[in-house]
């Protein structure tokens, strides 16, 4: 397993988006495009980066100050995101978790984006991917 948020674990779950279907899928058939940014709550910088193009990523790695302004930048405590890896979470739980302020959303529109079915869904699975990539821990 790579080190969450590293450049090898965000392509693994580039892979891991780009092969699942009621992710990639149900996001091309609404023409979601979105940089989407994910680090933790304690730094300024994010960590990871990915960069979707109608639904598909097309890009992802380590976050550098290069790289173009994020339209979701979503952040958490380390603890937080290994519990989420480890064990995945759902619509509730996660609804729980942005309620409680364990998932931040320093950029994008997480209510709006929870009333819209064809994003929900898709996002919470997202989730789901990194469970199934699984990470280790940061040194």
């Amino acid at each position: 397993m790579a080190q969450l948020f590293s450049a090898d674990w965000m392509n693994e779950l580039k892979d891991a988006w780009n092969n699942e279907p009621e992710v990639c899928e149900k996001l091309a058939e609404i023409g979601f495009d979105s940089v989407i940014y994910c680090g933790f709550k304690n730094e300024e910088n994010p960590r990871g980066i990915f960069v979707v193009e109608k639904g598909t990523c097309v890009r992802a790695g380590a976050w550098t100050a290069s790289d173009p302004e994020a339209n979701w930048d979503m952040r958490a405590d380390l603890k937080d995101w290994l519990k989420w890896v480890e064990n995945g979470i759902g619509m509730a739980g996660m609804g729980i978790a942005f309620a409680t302020g364990k998932l931040k959303f320093k950029v994008g529109d997480y209510k709006g984006m929870l009333k819209d079915p064809r994003m929900a869904n898709p996002f919470v699975k997202s989730f789901g991917l990194m469970q199934l990539i699984g990470a280790d821990e940061l040194a």
